[in-house]
């Protein structure tokens, strides 16, 4: 006897799509400005910082562009050919987010080595003010996202573009201010290279958070004793083998568990499993699938 239950009126605690819609549209329309502003300013000052930041954040508005896209393509509903819908496309998209940032890291150190090889000069003035544009605007952005960033790994990821970028911004203007100043064009490529390291340092979790997922791996944030524990509290319930827990998506979990039943109780399984998916609920499950056995079988999987 298999029971599949999938919980009626579970606690979410995602971000609704409607609240985010806006927050991601005005952040992909004040960014992809912003590019177009920077690359110009960075080729007519001859700033490596400026033109580096401006790939960064254009990787950012794509970034920002696809994770709206999964949470719209979470909200479709499911087919005969993807019966979760498309719930995964969440972490699809955060693992790639987190590839792109890793990527421009590498992008922004090699120039930067190279202008060390090779400095030339740059108008720190220009520079300056450029960036100081930025750090309001990825501020803003950032705050945009701030409230909602601990709910799920794309809010999560466009929170981090943002604030790492507010902080690049003003690394960036103090370089710009440093060059006016001193005419020392190097401290433009070492801007750089920090930059990176920010950059790396604040995308490591998020790749490596991203990546569990992608690989079927127990959320972060999920006990698998505690879920044990709690499954034990049930009336009934003897003993809990071959559990699995992965994610659905970057905001939803799964669980799948062979419950050893004591026979008595075997007639009240409904009510068994009615309590389960409560107190799994509280524990961030909100799909879960039992497999009862009674206390007198042998269980038949390889991993009992």
């Amino acid at each position: 006897m298999h029971s599949h239950d999938h919980a009626g009126h579970h606690h979410d605690h995602a971000p609704k799509i409607d609240h985010l819609n806006t927050a991601f549209i005005v952040g992909i329309v004040l960014n992809s400005a912003f590019v177009i502003m920077e690359a110009i300013a960075g080729f007519i000052s001859g700033s490596l910082s400026l033109l580096t930041d401006a790939g960064h954040n254009l990787s950012d508005v794509a970034s920002l562009a696809l994770a709206l896209l999964a949470f719209k393509l979470a909200k479709a509903k499911s087919n005969r050919n993807y019966t979760y819908g498309y719930k995964r496309s969440t972490i699809i998209v955060s693992f790639f987010n987190a590839v792109i940032l890793v990527v421009a890291v590498g992008f922004i150190i090699y120039e930067a080595v190279m202008r060390f090889i090779h400095p030339e000069p740059i108008a720190g003035g220009t520079v300056a003010w450029v960036a100081f544009i930025g750090i309001l605007i990825n501020a803003f952005t950032a705050w945009l996202f701030m409230k909602d960033k601990d709910t799920d790994l794309n809010v999560k990821g466009a929170y981090l573009h943002m604030a790492v970028d507010a902080i690049v911004s003003l690394g960036v203007v103090i370089s710009g201010v440093i060059i006016y100043f001193t005419g020392l064009a190097w401290i433009d490529s070492a801007v750089s290279i920090i930059i990176g390291i920010v950059i790396l340092t604040g995308t490591w979790n998020l790749l490596v958070d991203s990546l569990r997922l992608e690989m079927d791996g127990v959320p972060k944030d999920i006990d698998l004793k505690e879920i044990k524990s709690e499954l034990l509290k049930a009336k009934g319930v003897v003993d809990v083998h071959h559990m699995h827990v992965w994610a659905l998506s970057t905001t939803e979990n799964a669980l799948t568990a062979h419950l050893v039943v004591n026979p008595e109780y075997m007639n009240s399984f409904n009510d068994i499993k009615h309590d389960l998916r409560h107190r799994l609920e509280h524990l961030s499950i909100s799909h879960s699938t039992f497999e009862p056995e009674f206390s007198n079988e042998k269980c038949e999987q390889p991993d009992c």
